[in-house]
Formats: C-alpha cells, structure tokens, sequence
C-alpha cells in the first residue's frame, strides 16, 4: 500500500468522523434498532468514531477494519444512541473487504453474516420495531456493498492477468524481432565470408596475387558485419544516441550489398528506378533485409549465377531480386529467412513473393508502401 493510498483513506476517514457531527447529516445515516434515543455521551462519541477512523486501514487490513466498523455499529444501534453520518462506514468498510481482503473471505463472510444474526436477535429482544423482512433487506443491502467490492477485485485481477500477457506477447514479439535481425545480419555476412574464404583458398596456389584480393574482401565484409551488429545491440539496449543513424541499414547501403556480392563471385545486375526518397526507418529497414535476405541465398543456392537486383521507387517501392539459372534449389521457406522476412513486411502492410521461375531460377519480389520521413 502506498503512501498516496494511506493519504486517501486517512482523509476519507477523518473527513467521515467529521461529518458525523453535523446534525443536519444525521438524517443520511443508516439505522437499523429503531430504539429509544439515548442521549449522546463519552460512550457514544467513542462508538461514532469507532465506525469512521478504522477506515484508514481499509486496504491495508480490511478485515480488521470491518470488524472494528461492524462491532462499533452493532453496539452504537443496541444501546440506542441516535443515528449519525459516520454509520456509513460500514458500508464503506463492506465494500473495501470485499475489494482487498484476499485470504479467509468465506471465513470472513460467516463470520459476519454470523454476527449480523446476532444482531438482529438482540434488537429484537430489546423491543426493535423492526420485523423479519426488515433485517433481511438490510442484509440484502450489506450484501450489495460487499458483492460491489468483490466484483472490483474481480476486475482488478483480471486486468493484473490481461497486462500479464500483453507483457508476455510483447515479449515474444521482441524475442522473435531480435532474432530476425540476427539472422538477417549474421546469415549474409558469415556466408559472403564463407565464399570469399573458398575462392582466397582456391586461388592461393594457382594465383596468389589474387587470393590476397581474397583476404581483403573476407576483410571489408568483417567489417561490414560488425558495424551491423554494433548498431542492432545499440538498438536492443535503446541507448538512443549511440544508435546513430549513420550506421542503420538503409536504402542507400544496398549498393555496398551489391558490392560485396560481388566480391564474393556473385555475378550480380542492379536496376534503380524512380526518385527515392528518404523512408520510415521501419520501411527503409525491410527493404534492406529483403535484397539482403535474397542475395544470401543466391550465394549460398546459387553460386556464380547471374543475379538482377531492380528496385522501383513510387507510390510504394517494388522489389525484384531474381537469380537465373535452370533447376535451381529453391531456399527453404520455412526457416527464419525467408519466413521471418514475410513477417517482417506484412507487419507495414507490405507483400513477400518468393517461389521458382518459370523459366527456371528462384526470384523474390516484394511490394513495400511508402511511408515518406517528413522533412
């Protein structure tokens, strides 16, 4: 319980045992005796404040606080003082336990109804007017403060279970983006390594001036790499300023992926149309993966065939990545690539595309809205 919360109560309680006092309130209170008026003394000061003050411990200990309330409002009706305003407390005190007391409710509800039974008996034998049906509408009413309180827990631990999911759905969600993007950045880099270190090797004895070229590909992809994963950790711990913009992969760096296909013996054919303009980080970070996704798998399905990278700018962008050659192997679709690539676009209404040519080859075709960076 907060000290907000021990504020709240402690006003409602100190308000309560104030209005109690007001002769003009004493109409608004609750009998239920009906006996004769006994002049108000030290006794029944005490048994008025007795049903208020105990509110400030509503939540923190609302059986406790029902009791006190219960037992101060039974004796302040059978020794016959007048009705007052703080008498409300114990609806008040009904409501909070059914709201917050957790452990021995049935215990608590016997008790009390046990206690209420009582009640009514001794009224009666002190001469109450009041007959069967009156008690039990008065008990109907008690009843309704403690259901209204019970059903408000209800809520409460309904909505505790509803943000619980919400929380582990959201989790889920990030754990699958997480190693998306590590698939997306590890796959392609380890694999155009893999290739530039097969031709390095290939051609140390046969050529050694050219596996040197070899090397410094193997080098610069490196590189490449690590630049990726440097910013996609500064991204998973949100430190904000480290994750610079310069190092996001974007529309403009598919060139440095062509590049580097080509450098690992991917004969590779780019065709950009249209005027690009600058895109949702969300837009600019799909349509990267997806020529990334598709040149991977042409170097490892594919290696040495032709491959044409064309990419349209427009009201959306259309990407075409289509790798030539008869009875290729189309790349398996039901991994993290190709899959969580689908998932990717789908999730900015985007369209994924992938299946063998007719002619022969594999082509991958995505369609992606344009979400324009406001200048």
């Amino acid at each position: 319980m907060t000290r907000d919360e021990y504020g709240k109560d402690g006003a409602l309680a100190l308000l309560l045992a104030l209005l109690a006092f007001v002769p003009v309130l004493s109409k608004i209170g609750t009998q239920l005796g009906d006996l004769f008026a006994r002049p108000v003394d030290a006794l029944g000061i005490g048994l008025t404040l007795a049903q208020a003050l105990p509110l400030v411990a509503r939540r923190r200990w609302p059986a406790v606080c029902l009791l006190i309330v219960g037992g101060a409002f039974a004796a302040h009706q059978s020794l016959g003082f007048p009705t007052t305003f703080a008498s409300l407390g114990l609806y008040l005190a009904l409501y909070a336990a059914g709201a917050y007391q957790v452990s021995f409710r049935p215990a608590l509800v016997v008790v009390g109804s046990a206690g209420y039974a009582l009640l009514a008996v001794g009224l009666h034998g002190l001469g109450s007017p009041q007959g069967v049906p009156d008690y039990l509408a008065f008990y109907l009413s008690l009843a309704v403060a403690w259901l209204a309180g019970g059903a408000v827990r209800r809520w409460r631990m309904h909505e505790v279970e509803r943000r619980r999911l919400a929380a582990e759905v959201a989790t889920a969600a990030e754990r699958a983006r997480i190693a998306r993007e590590l698939h997306d950045v590890v796959t392609h880099h380890v694999t155009a390594m893999v290739v530039q270190a097969d031709a390095a090797q290939f051609v140390l004895t046969s050529a050694p001036e050219r596996a040197g070229e070899g090397l410094a590909a193997v080098s610069d992809t490196g590189r490449r790499a690590l630049t990726e994963l440097r910013y996609l950790l500064d991204v998973l711990e949100a430190t904000g300023a480290s994750a610079s913009a310069d190092r996001a992969p974007t529309l403009g760096k598919v060139k440095d992926l062509i590049e580097q296909a080509r450098m690992s013996g991917q004969p590779v054919e780019w065709d950009e149309q249209g005027l690009r303009r600058p895109q949702s980080v969300e837009v600019e970070l799909a349509a990267y993966r997806v020529v990334q996704e598709a040149l991977t798998n042409a170097m490892k399905h594919a290696a040495g065939r032709p491959t044409v990278v064309q990419i349209r700018y427009g009201e959306q962008i259309e990407i075409d990545v289509t790798t030539n050659g008869p009875a290729l192997a189309a790349p398996s679709t039901t991994g993290r690539g190709l899959a969580g690539l689908r998932e990717r676009v789908r999730m900015i209404d985007g369209e994924l595309v992938t299946g063998p040519r007719p002619d022969g080859g594999f082509g991958v075709r995505a369609v992606i809205p344009c979400k324009p960076v406001q200048e």
